[in-house]
């Protein structure tokens, strides 16, 4: 059994970025939070399935090089070897709970060029 606060982790860039609220033995558990103009780096896990459950703000996902806008209630699912992207476009903060399974103990996350994006282009989950 495990029982944390979100309150108790920081953030990777300080007041935003992801933290993990924990990692293994089987799942790994974190928030992600992007202010406005923010963007996360384009990258693909090896090994980890990565889903994202969206609680507030909106944001531009780009899976695979496809525009997905989600919002609060969306949750987007990215089998190994997806590539997604993050950024926020909107006035709002972002902010989700992300889940990766399962834990492996070396990092599977490699970074990659971010997509090219079509601004005629909507898709729209």
């Amino acid at each position: 059994m495990k029982k944390v606060n979100e309150n108790d982790f920081e953030y990777r860039f300080g007041d935003s970025g992801p933290k993990y609220l924990t990692k293994g033995p089987n799942v790994d558990i974190g928030v992600v939070v992007l202010k406005p103009g923010q963007d996360f780096p384009n990258h693909y896990h090896t090994t980890c399935e990565e889903a994202f459950y969206i609680i507030e703000g909106s944001i531009d996902f780009y899976i695979n090089n496809k525009r997905y806008v989600a919002k609060p209630g969306d949750m987007i699912q990215c089998s190994p070897g997806d590539t997604h992207y993050l950024i926020n476009n909107s006035p709002q903060n972002f902010k989700a709970i992300f889940i990766k399974s399962p834990h492996i103990s070396e990092n599977d996350s490699i970074i990659i060029d971010k997509p090219i994006i079509h601004k005629e282009r909507e898709d729209i989950l």
